[in-house]
């Protein structure tokens, strides 16, 4: 069986310099990883048996709430089997706990530091909230991407600035929507979302591909290896093989790469919420 490194999905904070790394693998082992943007350091929040839906959570602007979508199956639990949380970043320790009991919807998105869109609201039932926080069923979208992970993930990229460039069929199971987002007066980050039924190995039925074009795509720097990218200030920063990387971009294309982290080094362990 070939060797599937750990799967890497980014929330970056709007208005502060955190992020929330989520690290998946192998197979139902997730973690959430806390990322001081300022000084490239990595704190391991927890971990869980199950599976966070990472393209159906957000971080509120300020950098403190995650909110997220899980499940880990146990259908008899007080939180159904499948559920809605948002916590204190980067943990997993439910603040406000919406059991849902199946993975339709789910999720959602910060309106502001007090304020979220709960997907697919009326799915669930609030068990507690221990937050002052404002609710809204009403999504922060005209469009519609569906109740699964791009009804949430397509929202949140427009919303931190990229442009949905279309959609294609690449094969009768296969679809992608084009996503890109400039970089500088020189250089565009172009992403691929595919949604697919017969994902390549160590993929989901979502996932992205990326690629770097300058302008008039005079020049096409492919990074399909890259399974995210975003800017982050003046520089790049992407994950790819398990591990965060960070670099420039040129006139001449990508240059001083460093990686921050290998998150392959880091393995399941029972931790506690400071809260």
């Amino acid at each position: 069986m070939p060797h599937v490194p750990p799967r890497l999905h980014v929330l970056l904070a709007r208005k502060a310099r955190t992020a929330v790394v989520i690290r998946r693998g192998p197979s139902r082992s997730m973690a959430t990883i806390g990322w001081d943007r300022d000084t490239d350091e990595f704190t391991v929040g927890q971990w869980m048996r199950g599976r966070i839906y990472e393209r159906r959570c957000d971080l509120s602007p300020n950098g403190k709430l995650l909110i997220y979508f899980a499940m880990n199956g146990r259908w008899g639990s007080e939180a159904r089997g499948a559920w809605s949380a948002i916590s204190v970043a980067p943990y997993l320790k439910a603040k406000v706990l919406y059991p849902k009991g199946d993975c339709w919807p789910g999720g959602g998105l910060f309106l502001s530091a007090v304020e979220y869109w709960l997907n697919g609201a009326a799915g669930h039932e609030k068990l507690f909230d221990e937050t002052r926080l404002k609710m809204t069923p009403k999504s922060p979208s005209e469009e519609v991407y569906g109740g699964e992970c791009p009804g949430v993930y397509y929202i949140r990229l427009q919303r931190d600035g990229w442009t949905l460039k279309g959609y294609r069929a690449v094969s009768p199971t296969r679809g992608v929507t084009i996503f890109e987002k400039e970089f500088d007066d020189i250089w565009t980050i172009r992403k691929w979302a595919y949604e697919s039924t017969n994902p390549p190995l160590g993929k989901g039925c979502y996932f992205d591909e990326h690629e770097l074009v300058s302008p008039r795509g005079k020049e096409v720097i492919p990074c399909r290896e890259w399974e995210w990218v975003d800017r982050d200030g003046d520089r790049l920063v992407w994950a790819t093989d398990g591990k965060l990387f960070s670099g420039s971009l040129t006139p001449i294309g990508l240059a001083h790469e460093r990686e921050l982290f290998d998150f392959s080094g880091i393995h399941f362990s029972e931790l506690v919420a400071p809260y």
